[in-house]
């Protein structure tokens, strides 16, 4: 039997998916929530390197500075040069190179210089944006941890992974390249246009009459883009989360032919990807195009307008090269700007789903002053205990049971009984609403969450190894253990018996998926991690259903070792492995109906009676 009990209720919104944010609010097309709020506690987590981020600003300002003087210095250079020809060509005079050398010397000073400060404060702004980097992804770990399972139950895993992988890095794309840019290119606007003020300031106006054309366009191309920028990142979340979950079940997937509706779902989620990024891209590319256009017409303009000036006589030729350079200089800016605009639509729309994440309701915090026993007995007890997934839904209702130190406790029941459901309130994975559990006569809720599981060993129905040796899985029990007490252990869960039939033995690396070993083989190590983690309670989810008949005599012999003097909980999904049980709970919707040993409960003839007689009368059939 299959437990359905494990997940909220279905009628409970998804917290990925909540109204507002979300795939489900991008489906319509929503603008990021909170735009000026999101960029606040951005600013505010980047307070801690305020120093570091000044001086990345005064070192762009300084570079930008040093740039926008050169044409204005090479001006004289090139009226000095044009004097110099047409007096040589009048034959009253020559060039003044001396002069023209001095300029070019202090040219080369001015632009090395300004190398220089870019060269320090991109190096800074990298250190900055690595960092924040680092740490914004620390924390997206830490708080994984701290989150209720409730989260975990009802969100698209690549959901989490997206925040974690794909909104950080444009996080750090940004710092390391924008926020400087930014500064850059304002430093570069004012100054040009001081610079073009005092070379004329008829030319001059003529030249800033492009920027409300500039900003037109900004804004109309600004207010389009947002929205696709904030679907981009989300859809590409559901692209990851359904990648993810397929790659995961892809034996399952294609046992069951399910290779058709996947490639059919991943093109719904990347035909959206595709239709956001496309938008969110093209706005961003037709900007340069737009603002080099308009940035043309303020050019020719000026040529126009300086070529008038220069035949009355009132600027010299030098002015008009210097300024012809920062009309250029001018108009570059302006669409660096623009497209940082861009940039920062999707920055605010990544640091939202980030803050939004670590803002998430973390688990109830744990008693100040928590409970730390000597040594535990192993005794258990539910009392009056009411728990649901949602409130509104109660599907424990008021359990109750007594457990003695060392007992097998069996919890049997029909799928939705509830089974799975009273381990995790054992273990504290969900907090009850009503009621108490309590272990050693304290409330679980009076321990720390990881002293509290220190006390349980787990072996799950679904078995769970990494990526890592054999040695370093059944080690995971316990991580100070010597290579021989991982060896006892796994002598006592018989997993010495195969482990020297494998390639490398114990040092065998296990794939990501441990697919290089069987089933019941995989059973056999989180036995042996449990018996090396040494718990004084058990709780066991049966997962010999899987596995053939000897294999499992074997599980069972070795889950008969583990169990010896621990109190332990073993959910039943084969009747006939119970029947040795010191106690059997028999659930159904939420409660226990009986409770007895085995031989007790056939003879009284209820609900087990007939539970047990219709898995062996089936058994028969079959």
């Amino acid at each position: 039997m299959s437990e359905q009990n494990n997940k909220p209720n279905q009628h409970e919104p998804r917290r990925g998916h909540r109204p507002g944010g979300g795939p489900m609010a991008m489906m319509k097309g929503e603008k990021a929530r909170d735009f000026k709020g999101t960029m606040k506690k951005l600013i505010q987590y980047l307070n801690v390197y305020k120093i570091s981020i000044i001086i990345v600003f005064l070192f762009a300002a300084v570079s930008a500075g040093l740039g926008v003087a050169g044409p204005k210095i090479l001006g004289k250079a090139t009226t000095k040069l044009f004097e110099g020809v047409m007096a040589k060509l009048a034959g009253t005079g020559s060039v003044d190179f001396n002069y023209i050398d001095n300029i070019m010397l202090i040219l080369i000073g001015l632009y090395l210089a300004s190398a220089l400060f870019g060269y320090i404060q991109g190096w800074i702004m990298s250190s900055v944006s690595m960092k924040v980097s680092y740490n914004l992804r620390r924390e997206l770990s830490e708080k994984i941890n701290r989150m209720p399972l409730r989260y975990f139950d009802g969100t698209n895993h690549g959901e989490v992974l997206s925040r974690i992988t794909n909104d950080i890095d444009t996080l750090s794309q940004t710092l390391n390249q924008s926020l400087s840019q930014i500064i850059t290119s304002v430093t570069t606007i004012v100054g040009v246009l001081i610079m073009m003020l005092t070379i004329s300031w008829q030319m001059a106006i003529v030249a800033v009459l492009i920027i409300p054309i500039s900003m037109s366009l900004i804004m109309f191309i600004v207010k389009r883009s947002q929205k696709y920028f904030k679907q981009q990142q989300d859809y590409l979340g559901n692209v990851n989360g359904h990648v993810e979950e397929m790659y995961g079940g892809h034996l399952v997937m294609k046992a069951f032919n399910g290779e058709k509706k996947s490639v059919e779902k991943f093109d719904q989620y990347n035909n959206k990807l595709f239709g956001s990024a496309w938008k969110s891209q093209f706005f961003t590319s037709i900007m340069m195009p737009l603002m080099g256009f308009v940035g043309n017409l303020g050019y020719v303009a000026v040529c126009i307008m300086g070529g008038y000036l220069a035949s009355k006589g009132t600027i010299a030729v030098g002015d008009i090269q210097a300024f012809i350079q920062y009309v250029r200089q001018f108009t570059q800016p302006i669409s660096q700007v623009a497209n940082i605009s861009n940039i920062l639509q999707q920055t605010a729309a990544s640091a939202e789903r980030v803050f939004e994440f670590l803002e998430e309701e973390e688990e109830v915090a744990e008693a100040a002053d928590s409970v730390k026993p000597e040594s535990v007995n192993g005794s258990v007890e539910f009392k009056n205990v009411h728990f649901g997934y949602n409130p509104e839904n109660t599907i424990i209702n008021d359990f109750s049971a007594k457990v003695r130190p060392g007992q097998r406790v069996a919890i049997v029941g029909p799928t939705g009984a509830g089974k799975t459901t009273m381990v995790k309130l054992l273990m504290r994975f969900y907090d009850v609403n009503e009621g108490a559990i309590l272990v050693d006569g304290h409330d679980i809720r009076e321990f720390s969450r990881g002293d509290l599981r220190s006390m349980f060993g787990m072996v799950l129905q679904d078995t769970w190894l990494y990526n890592g040796t054999i040695m370093e899985n059944i080690r995971y029990g316990r991580l100070d253990a010597t290579d021989e007490e991982v060896k006892k252990a796994a002598k006592a869960a018989h997993v010495d018996t195969f482990v020297h039939t494998l390639p490398d033995g114990y040092n065998m690396v296990l794939n990501e998926e441990a697919s290089n070993v069987s089933q019941g083989q995989k059973q056999l190590l989180t036995i042996a991690r449990a018996i090396l983690a040494d718990p004084k309670i058990l709780i066991l989810d049966e997962a010999t259903s899987s596995v053939d008949t000897r294999t499992e005599i074997q599980i069972q012999k070795a889950m008969n070792n583990l169990m010896k003097n621990r109190t332990s909980f073993i959910i039943a999904h084969r009747l006939s492995t119970i029947r040795d049980a010191d106690l059997i709970l028999v659930m159904n919707h939420g409660d226990i109906v009986e409770q007895g040993t085995h031989e007790e409960l056939l003879a009284a003839g209820g609900f087990y009676a007939n539970l047990y007689n219709s898995q062996f009368e089936g058994a028969i059939a079959g």
